[in-house]
């Protein structure tokens, strides 16, 4: 048996920690790992981030902070450390170092390059203290997993020791794929969090263009509505257990990203859901969309206006398309961004950590 201390970042309800982590403990547990999960910060907390703006304390943030720091110096009952992205944001490496046995070999993981939220932050005074944090921490670890390639190269030119690249992935079982024949209207989709939401301001123009046509419907999972108020949509609440359903009332699924440093990072975690419902996808060419996207066989990608416009008509008048796309997509999910693929991937890696 082996002990491990995952330490997340959120709760299962925050959801890089539950696609990151959570999903795979089931598949770990059968592989002989004893995993306990210490999340920093709690369901209260991420319900008041994504959900509940107006309630902003820092209560919570503070003693999560504390129990982290009890919890590190406390128990050493564990073969592993498995951590998402940093023990304590906004604390020095040198801090977290202290925190950490040495001893006890220690894998970290990143979805995001929340190096950038230092080394790009306004303040210079953050940017002189914590710049360099993420590569220190890169260069102490046993293993660094990390989403793409984009953070794979900070990590490398950090002295990382090892550098895995494991793609944020989905249960297929889970998706139904796309019945092309379903919807009166032609329904554009876009799913994500409040965090994100902004983003589709990249694409606003085309979006409503589009929506001036009475048979064209936008809908948006998860959005904040002050980020929807230049946008005809239709607004959904996020929950877990309806994702699926409503994934399948799209039509195609965009995922429209500004080309700066930090979106440059993201690990195109819509568009791997929404080819795993069978969706057509329209991205812009950001990062590793361009690798996830088969332009022309899955989807398109869309650098302009004219772009978004072009290819959101060509799938609005083409529901064969739509349909030969999602289905090149959903294979490729299952070859490629699948629980089933990955797990043993990551049960390696785990194993390999350990004896290190």
């Amino acid at each position: 048996m082996i002990n491990i201390l995952g330490l997340t970042r959120y709760d299962s309800n925050g959801p890089s920690s539950r696609y990151r982590f959570y999903q795979f403990l089931p598949y770990l547990d059968k592989e002989g790992f004893d995993i306990s999960i210490f999340p920093l910060f709690n369901k209260k907390y991420i319900n008041n981030l994504y959900f509940d703006q107006r309630v902003r304390t820092l209560l919570n943030p503070l003693s999560a902070y504390f129990r982290r720091t009890y919890k590190l110096l406390s128990d050493r009952s564990y073969d592993l450390v498995w951590m998402e992205k940093e023990a304590l944001p906004w604390i020095p490496a040198s801090i977290e170092k202290l925190l950490c046995k040495r001893s006890i070999p220690n894998v970290i993981d990143y979805d995001d390059a929340v190096y950038h939220r230092y080394d790009q932050h306004r303040n210079p005074l953050i940017r002189f203290a914590l710049s360099k944090k993420i590569e220190k921490l890169m260069s102490f670890s046993t293993v660094v997993i990390v989403g793409n390639k984009y953070i794979a190269e900070y990590a490398m030119e950090a002295g990382a020791k090892q550098v895995e690249i494991l793609p944020t992935v989905v249960d297929a079982d889970i998706y139904v794929q796309k019945n092309c024949k379903g919807n009166k209207n032609f329904t554009i989709g876009w799913i994500g969090s409040p965090t994100t939401s902004r983003y589709l301001n990249v694409a606003t123009p085309a979006l409503n263009q589009l929506c001036q046509n009475t048979d064209v419907q936008f809908s948006a999972i998860g959005a904040l509505e002050k980020d929807m108020v230049e946008i005809p949509v239709q607004l959904i609440p996020w929950q877990e257990k309806t994702e699926v359903h409503e994934l399948n009332r799209f039509d195609v699924g965009i995922m429209p990203l500004p080309d700066t440093p930090w979106e440059r990072g993201k690990c195109g975690f819509k568009l791997i859901q929404y080819m795993a419902a069978g969706l057509p996808v329209i991205a812009s060419p950001v990062g590793v969309n361009s690798e996830i996207v088969d332009h022309g066989i899955t989807g398109f990608l869309a650098s302009s206006t004219e772009e978004w416009v072009k290819y959101l008509r060509i799938l609005k008048d083409d529901s064969e398309l739509r349909r030969t796309m999602g289905v090149a997509g959903r294979r490729i999910v299952e070859k490629k961004y699948s629980l089933e693929i990955v797990s043993p991937k990551l049960v390696s890696i785990l194993k390999e950590a350990v004896k290190a």
